[in-house]
């Protein structure tokens, strides 16, 4: 038994052992908490703003995931590197992969490294990455999913050697509420409530909340407008959700690109173009638009809902290739 099982405190006898790593392992998912609340029985973790990525280490290779099963191996290779040198047993990690500007994690620089497809290039790069680890749902042999969180972060801390770019994700049993503030004032993305006795649900779940400090959420690409003046590319996208079935039209974001991104992603969205509006009912009120296929997904920040269901404020923050368009839905609800 790997010295780090000793964390769960049970006999090697008890424990399930001799099963497989899943190759296609599904994540748990948290569910957005508008109204923060701090209680007992809860650890606090902060929120990344990252790509979320699994980690599944079988036979001594390892395997980078998207939560939809995108590889990501390519983008990430030092990660790769650094998990297979420490031979770990068959395992599935969880965790998220960062990058920073300055002291805090931004999923905008992250884009540097996101879209890379060749290894050597992702490395060459001068966008240093790091993986947090948070959670464990397998490990040599055990499926840990039916223990508790607070179990399973044991196994977890024990289980790996924390350095190069491998990182442990540290909680707070309690002071909630001052690790909020204190995210905010740091310009976090928000905090993370965690039931401490819940298990590995993989899925979406009321046992993980998120507590965002800033506003923003995916919006699904149908379209885009012409650049005036000197800009090149593209002038503004025109995103919207899901809603009864329909995509609904949220606004339009004109800010956060630099030029080399409006140049190629013009050339990406032409590719996508259709004659229709993918809107519902039609209602973008634009002149001279051009619509695509609603297939990309861009994550974007803004500051407030406008009454007639707009954002006000929106700025571009990176593209998602972690997130079907069609689960794209209105979060502040």
């Amino acid at each position: 038994m790997h010295k780090a099982l000793k964390k769960l405190n049970m006999p090697e006898e008890e424990l399930n052992r001799g099963n497989a790593p899943p190759d296609d392992p599904s994540p748990m998912l948290a569910t957005l908490c508008n109204n923060p609340f701090f209680e007992e029985g809860w650890i606090y973790e902060r929120k990344f703003d990252g790509e979320r990525c699994l980690a599944v280490v079988r036979d001594g290779s390892v395997r980078l995931l998207s939560r939809n099963s995108v590889s990501l191996d390519a983008s990430y290779p030092e990660i790769v590197a650094a998990l297979e040198k420490q031979k770990l047993p068959d395992s599935v990690l969880d965790g998220e992969v960062v990058a920073f500007s300055g002291n805090v994690t931004s999923f905008s620089r992250l884009q540097g490294r996101m879209h890379i497809s060749d290894p050597g290039e992702a490395k060459a790069s001068n966008i240093a990455v790091h993986y947090y680890l948070f959670d464990l749902p397998f490990f040599d042999g055990v499926d840990l999913s039916g223990y508790p969180l607070k179990r399973r972060k044991a196994v977890l801390k024990a289980a790996c050697d924390y350095r190069h770019h491998i990182r442990f994700s540290a909680h707070r049993v309690r002071d909630g509420e001052n690790y909020y503030r204190e995210a905010a004032q740091k310009g976090w993305e928000g905090i993370m409530a965690k039931k401490a006795d819940s298990t590995y649900a993989h899925s979406r779940s009321p046992n993980w909340l998120k507590f965002k400090c800033a506003r923003g959420q995916e919006f699904v690409i149908g379209g885009f407008t012409e650049p005036e003046g000197e800009r090149p590319g593209f002038g503004a996208l025109l995103i919207g959700y899901h809603e009864g079935g329909e995509l609904m039209y949220a606004g339009k974001v004109g800010t956060g690109y630099d030029d080399d991104f409006l140049r190629t992603f013009r050339k990406k969205m032409d590719a996508l173009e259709r004659k229709t509006s993918p809107f519902a009912h039609d209602e973008v009120p634009e002149e001279g638009v051009h619509f695509i296929r609603p297939e990309l997904v861009a994550e974007v920040a803004f500051t407030e809902w406008t009454e007639n269901n707009r954002l006000r404020h929106p700025r571009f923050k990176g593209l998602r290739r972690d997130k079907n368009p069609t689960d794209v839905v209105r979060e502040d609800v």
